[in-house]
């Protein structure tokens, strides 16, 4: 007998994939190419609005792994920082897509931008929040079980909050490489001056490579055997 794949789901679209997926909106949001100041606008648009889908789930994925220490189980919130985290290495993988974007290509399209800037991304602005949640959240995780980051450090690989605490370093370290991608393609598209250079936006650029959410794991990384009164994860600014 045929196979009946006439849609059943309600919404726009002729297959029920369509509908699902809600690929006549999804596909609507780029600008059409009457609207183009530049045939890369499209490019250009694509990889910043599936960033924006990654970092969504990247939040979700931090928001539910917060939820999940909070409740004492963290090898649940290991596998869900470590989805997190791919999302991240993909949204740094498709900066790669900015080697086919010239500079010249990307003075044309900027007075379509405005004054946009990545730094307004709301997914990112969400995730550093998140970010930050799941550091706190993390640290009173330690506080109730009576355990410092140095005693952490000494505990064995198959301890599951040793484990969450390799998968924060390894999201620490992913957002990281992001950080230091998105200022090579400012420098080799937006035609910004290296760090260092007096006025270049590249310079906070620069900086936030550094920045590390739970800069006291690092620590403990380094000095495994140093105790503190205060030896928990406390998550830092941005």
């Amino acid at each position: 007998m045929k196979r009946d794949h006439s849609p059943v789901l309600p919404g726009n679209g002729t297959t029920d994939y369509a509908r699902y997926m809600r690929t006549e909106m999804l596909l609507d949001l780029q600008r059409r190419p009457e609207e183009m100041t530049h045939r890369d606008e499209l490019l250009f648009q694509v990889v910043h609005q599936s960033a924006e889908l990654w970092l969504k789930l990247a939040q979700a994925e931090l928001g539910e792994a917060v939820a999940r220490v909070d409740a004492g189980d963290p090898a649940t919130a290991e596998a869900l920082l470590t989805r997190a985290t791919l999302a991240v290495r993909l949204i740094t993988d498709q900066l790669e897509m900015f080697r086919h974007l010239s500079p010249v290509a990307f003075q044309e399209m900027q007075p379509a931008l405005g004054n946009g800037s990545g730094a307004e991304s709301p997914g990112w602005r969400q995730v550093q929040a998140a970010s930050r949640q799941l550091g706190r959240a993390f640290g009173d995780h330690l506080a109730t079980r009576g355990t410092t980051l140095a005693g952490l450090r000494r505990s064995t690989p198959s301890d599951p909050v040793h484990r969450l605490a390799e998968a924060m370093l390894d999201w620490d370290e992913q957002v990281s490489l992001w950080r230091a991608r998105h200022y090579q393609v400012a420098l080799r598209i937006g035609g910004h001056a290296p760090a260092g250079t007096p006025g270049s936006p590249a310079n906070m650029l620069a900086k936030l490579t550094t920045h590390r959410f739970f800069p006291e794991l690092w620590r403990a990384r380094v000095n495994p055997t140093e105790e503190s009164d205060s030896d928990n994860c406390h998550p830092s600014r941005p």
